[in-house]
């Protein structure tokens, strides 16, 4: 990882994906009876943070300041944005609470193993790990939509694809905790030798 400045434009858009979370919730606390206009503004907010991810990312590895404060504020405002949508939507019973609990219990579980290993290994985002959360974001979006007033296989689209968002984020889980119980084998042989 290289050292950069702690005040970097990646590190700005992350802060801004997390102050945008709050409007995003109190839009979609609006949009509660299905309000097409406060649905259609909650789902632009939603998409429009969704996709400072990665632009942050992209900024922070061209520019070559991908920093410390940078590596635990972007899994964190993430985890923000996913979990205030699927919460509130939980509220709206768009999602089921058993799906919100599987999906934040992972990524909250996840993001607390990555932190306490940075100090030994950095455990970087998995290909699985970005699908994982292109689907989520996906199936989100799609569940922000003022539904009721579409036609009904634009819900059940919705549907399959929080399904398959809720199995990516299980099947990711388990893959970062084999890779890790296998580097964490690894650095005890290397250490052992």
């Amino acid at each position: 990882m290289a050292q950069a400045a702690t005040w970097t434009p990646a590190n700005a858009v992350t802060l801004g994906r997390i102050a945008l979370v709050p409007i995003f919730a109190w839009t979609l606390l609006e949009a509660a009876d299905d309000d097409v206009a406060w649905r259609l503004v909650s789902t632009g907010l939603f998409v429009l943070a969704a996709l400072t991810d990665r632009l942050d990312g992209h900024l922070a590895r061209s520019r070559g300041e991908v920093t410390p404060l940078g590596v635990v504020l972007d899994p964190i405002a993430d985890k923000l944005l996913v979990g205030a949508a699927l919460v509130l939507l939980s509220t709206q019973d768009r999602v089921a609470w058993w799906v919100t609990v599987v999906i934040l219990g992972r990524e909250v579980g996840i993001t607390l193993w990555r932190f306490a290993l940075l100090r030994s290994q950095i455990v970087p985002a998995s290909r699985g790990g970005k699908v994982k959360t292109v689907v989520q974001s996906v199936a989100i979006g799609l569940l922000l939509l003022p539904l009721t007033h579409l036609p009904v296989v634009v819900a059940r689209v919705a549907d399959v694809v929080l399904w398959l968002a809720a199995a990516i984020t299980v099947a990711t889980g388990a893959d970062y905790l084999v890779r890790g119980v296998r580097a964490r084998r690894a650095q005890r042989e290397v250490a052992g030798t």
